[in-house]
């Protein structure tokens, strides 16, 4: 057995996905970074992401009921770190990106990303230092070049993730096997 050393409660061992969510805050598109976000049901398809109480987004995710993920590629790292590091309360980003055309008029998309979902906001979940946005993906759009076989695949989409408590970001790593299918022939002994 491998020696475990005791870290602290603040760890993390799993690479989280990086995204950039968009809201309208103020009348002018807003984006932040976020890497705490998560498919939480199936049916209907609902995403969760937390946001920093202070972050000027969530103003607008509450006013409106709506938001937008983008998901960007390795070749958006620059400025998908930028928009986690300003303030939309001190620095208008509103012209940063090119919008996709949604069907929701407050879920501002990056249209320079390959994957992109619209979310209605179906339950706030507020925590001691962040609230946990729960939307229900009402539209997603992937670039037809990041497809295969009609859904988004990651070696194409090329989505970069972020590891804490070190803050670095990383690429996504090698395909190991097919879900709900490699484990069949495991046995215990």
């Amino acid at each position: 057995m491998n020696a475990k050393v005791r870290i602290g409660g603040n760890a993390f061992g799993y690479p989280m996905p990086v995204a950039i969510v968009g809201a309208v805050v103020s009348g002018k598109p807003n984006y932040m970074t976020a890497a705490w976000l998560s498919r939480v049901n199936y049916e209907p398809p609902l995403l969760g992401v937390a946001i920093s109480k202070r972050h000027h987004t969530g103003k607008g995710i509450r006013q409106h009921r709506e938001f937008g993920i983008s998901v960007p590629g390795r070749g958006l790292a620059e400025a998908a770190d930028y928009v986690g590091l300003v303030s939309g309360a001190a620095v208008d980003k509103s012209r940063l990106f090119e919008r996709h055309p949604g069907s929701l008029a407050h879920a501002p998309l990056v249209a320079a990303c390959p994957f992109l979902m619209e979310c209605r906001l179906a339950q706030i979940v507020e925590l001691p230092s962040n609230d946990f946005y729960i939307g229900e993906i009402v539209a997603a759009y992937c670039d037809e070049k990041a497809l295969t076989e009609g859904v988004p695949d990651p070696e194409k989409l090329r989505p970069f993730l972020l590891t804490m408590p070190d803050n670095q970001y990383w690429g996504l790593g090698e395909r190991l096997g097919k879900a709900w299918s490699i484990g069949k022939g495991y046995r215990t002994t």
